[in-house]
């Protein structure tokens, strides 16, 4: 019930109402919900929500693909051949922007209509700036951290819990951080091995993204908490990466979690330790905790790690 609470509540829904939802899904009262029973019952909801799922996995599949086709031959074409290719890629990233901006913009419009005051919603000031470039006057803000939805949202298609990507805000840092490169006088772009290219479609690892906003009575106790679950989680074979970010003036952490895939995090998350620090995280914090997750390409990880 707990973790189900953590994963779900919008800050519309009271607690109450999050438990009647928990019980009309969990109807033998097993107080243990799996992917299967989740995705029966969310799947007759979907509606429309069914094409935009399929496209965005489809666009995701094809935006890596040609970003690591121009790695490949950006650096052998004509001049005005690289010219097309940076503006090809500029306009992807503006494209997904607006699309970005008006998803945003339903989603507060959504929230307002349900007149609860409740919501949780990050100000802009409290979002990390982006990183500095020389095409800022061309960016917008973008909010680095990912977006605070749960990390069930794959099943609706799947029946499988998978990221739900932010694909937008992943893909756009991407294209941007291509762009760069591409912009160089010099690009020193290196095209990936082919059995490293076979393999980003196919073997993704997932990051893990959890921000907790602690009461300040509770800070002390929760960093004692934190540390064990880190080291814990480290040591887990699994585990790829565990970092902590402390913004000590808002008493905020924020976790990152690289996992091998994603089953190995869902598996870890029925583990005593991790069940143990999930309780410690409800006792502790002002607001929900917000998790996201995204699938990153296995041969990101390998090749930033062999370098």
């Amino acid at each position: 019930m707990e973790e189900f609470q953590s994963y779900f509540t919008d800050g519309i829904l009271s607690k109450e109402q999050m438990q009647e939802l928990y019980f009309s899904i969990d109807r033998q009262r097993s107080d243990n919900l799996d992917i299967d029973q989740l995705s029966e019952y969310f799947s007759p909801h979907l509606g429309e929500y069914v094409n935009v799922l399929s496209a965005l996995e489809k666009l995701n599949v094809a935006i890596l693909k040609a970003m690591d086709k121009t790695k490949e031959e950006y650096q052998g074409s004509s001049v005005l051949g690289q010219f097309v290719t940076r503006f090809l890629l500029r306009e992807t990233s503006t494209q997904l922007q607006s699309l970005q901006s008006s998803l945003d913009c339903a989603v507060d419009a959504v929230l307002d209509q349900s007149g609860s005051g409740r919501r949780v919603l990050r100000k802009p000031e409290d979002l990390p700036l982006p990183k500095s470039s020389k095409r800022t006057g061309r960016r917008i803000q973008k909010n680095m951290c990912l977006s605070p939805t749960d990390p069930y949202s794959g099943m609706l298609t799947t029946g499988v819990s998978v990221e739900p990507e932010n694909p937008w805000g992943s893909q756009m840092e991407r294209l941007e951080e291509l762009v760069d490169k591409l912009d160089c006088e010099t690009p020193q772009l290196e095209p990936l091995q082919e059995d490293t290219l076979a393999g980003t479609y196919k073997s993704n690892m997932l990051l893990v993204q959890r921000q907790m906003s602690v009461k300040e009575k509770e800070v002390e106790p929760f960093q004692e908490a934190l540390k064990i679950y880190t080291d814990a989680t480290s040591n887990q074979p699994d585990n790829l990466h565990i970092s902590v970010q402390n913004l000590p003036d808002r008493s905020c952490f924020i976790m990152y979690e690289f996992w091998q895939d994603r089953l190995s995090w869902m598996s870890y998350l029925q583990s005593p330790i991790s069940k143990t620090f999930q309780r410690c995280v409800i006792d502790s914090l002002e607001e929900p905790e917000m998790v996201s997750t995204m699938l990153l390409p296995a041969s990101w990880w390998i090749m930033n790690n062999n370098n």
